[in-house]
């Protein structure tokens, strides 16, 4: 039996990401593991609701952006108010795609991952 534990986005300014999740979806960070020397710091982030978390990995000498490949791989989030969670991120700037006949949308973190926004299934 297998369960999911998390998943990994690495981010070249941590504290941005961090504070990214926190407000456009309510993650906290839920433990903290750091190199000795200082090279890497890896956060995971939690929703308070499951045990899954996002790790998000930073990496001291990296400065140019990650190669997200075609993009075509993301997290996805259900809200219990889509309504109210679309017009945030709609403030917040950071809805990157809407697919309407599909009744989702897609935010972008700042390092350009993508995160879909689901409704509630009915």
């Amino acid at each position: 039996m297998f369960t999911f534990n998390h998943f990994n986005f690495n981010v070249l300014n941590l504290e941005r990401s961090i504070k990214f999740y926190s407000d456009t979806l309510g993650l906290k960070e839920v433990r903290r593991k750091e190199a000795p020397d200082g090279s890497w710091i890896l956060v995971y982030l939690g929703d308070g609701n499951t045990n899954f978390t996002l790790e998000l990995t930073w990496l001291k000498d990296r400065k140019e952006k990650y190669d997200l490949g075609e993009g075509e791989f993301h997290l996805a989030f259900e809200t219990d108010d889509f309504n109210a969670a679309h017009e945030k991120h709609k403030k917040m700037g950071c809805i990157c795609f809407e697919n309407e006949k599909m009744g989702i949308y897609f935010i972008e973190d700042p390092d350009g991952y993508w995160i879909e926004i689901i409704p509630p299934k009915k």
